[in-house]
């Protein structure tokens, strides 16, 4: 039996999932906004119709073929049900954020994504999955305020990308609430190889018809295009990359890990794009994102204090129940020494 890690150990090893999280993150990314904006592929839902086709693939072949992990029991109205609703979602998120990046900067999407703790807080609230109060609202406001901000200092403010953008970050919230709602809570807890094999068809499917009846005509129709199908093959593997890298990094580590480190990953970005395609960042770009920034932070130190306390609260009444139970015992053990002794 190998012997445990030292914190030192532990810690190099969470640092060491972090890194490789977000280098992949990072690089999907920026290879997306490479392909859609500078290659002259400038068809976001192809992109992201290949890149399902090829989770699709990889995750049916380690299924059913290799065996690396098992199906679900669920039976097809389940599946119709539960499923269909989050690739349909997925499907407009994916689309919608990857054309966002043929009109903004990496720097200003990166920022906007900002208003996704509200996004998410907003449809919890109407799915009855999170409590309205009055900080938590007045703390998404100020998210909203920096956002606003930003991209009232964005150089490049395309309100066609914007549209897409803002779009997207909705579709994803959604997504997220209802796979608590459709999945978690009814016992279909997936890891990423299931869940790619289930979502990525459903999402593939519902990418399948505008890609025919928008993207499909023009790319038939544009003789001078050159697909370099290597580049778009070593984009899938690292999109595939990208969601077994979500889960070592949640697996190994915490999905807080994951939020900070995101955190740190769009400052990254923002400074990258700047470098890598000369993107632009103003004055009250960064001071709109440092506003946001410090809110999504509150946000988050709130949450993980309340979620101490519910732990600490369901600690201590297990800690009562026992202690009564061990008194009703000893009572009861008591009252039967005594009516021995009044027998004698």
């Amino acid at each position: 039996m190998a012997p445990p890690l030292t914190a030192w150990q532990q810690a190099a090893k969470a640092y060491f999932y972090v890194v490789i999280w977000m280098s992949i993150s990072m690089g999907v990314i920026l290879f997306n906004k490479y392909i859609l904006a500078y290659s002259g592929f400038k068809y976001p839902i192809a992109l992201t119709l290949w890149h399902m086709v090829f989770c699709t693939s990889i995750a049916t072949t380690m299924v059913r073929v290799l065996g690396v992990t098992k199906r679900l029991h669920m039976p097809q109205k389940e599946y119709i049900n539960r499923v269909v609703p989050i690739g349909a979602l997925y499907a407009a998120s994916l689309w919608l954020s990857n054309s966002a990046y043929l009109h903004l900067s990496v720097s200003f999407i990166q920022m906007t994504k900002a208003l996704m703790p509200g996004l998410v807080y907003v449809c919890g609230v109407a799915l009855g999955m999170e409590k309205l109060t009055g900080v938590t609202s007045f703390n998404m406001c100020i998210i909203a305020v920096g956002v606003a901000i930003a991209a009232y200092g964005e150089i490049n403010f395309i309100w066609v990308g914007v549209a897409e953008q803002l779009s997207a970050l909705v579709f994803e919230a959604t997504r997220l609430m209802l796979v608590q709602v459709l999945i978690t809570r009814q016992g279909y807890s997936m890891n990423p190889i299931q869940s790619l094999y289930y979502v990525s068809p459903a999402c593939a499917a519902f990418l399948a018809l505008p890609f025919v009846v928008v993207e499909l005509p023009d790319i038939l129709a544009n003789t001078a295009l050159v697909i370099n199908y290597p580049m778009l093959l070593l984009n899938a593997i690292t999109a595939f990359g990208l969601n077994l890298a979500v889960f070592l990094l949640i697996g190994k580590t915490s999905a807080l890990t994951m939020n900070i480190a995101g955190v740190i990953k769009d400052w990254m970005l923002i400074f990258a794009s700047q470098h890598l395609f000369g993107n632009s960042v103003s004055f009250l770009n960064y001071l709109g994102y440092v506003i946001a920034f410090l809110a999504v932070g509150m946000y988050n130190y709130n949450k993980m204090r309340s979620m101490k306390q519910k732990e600490q609260a369901v600690s201590k009444d297990r800690e009562s129940g026992k202690a009564d139970k061990e008194a009703a015992e000893a009572g009861g053990g008591g009252g039967g020494v005594e009516a021995g002794k009044g027998n004698k």
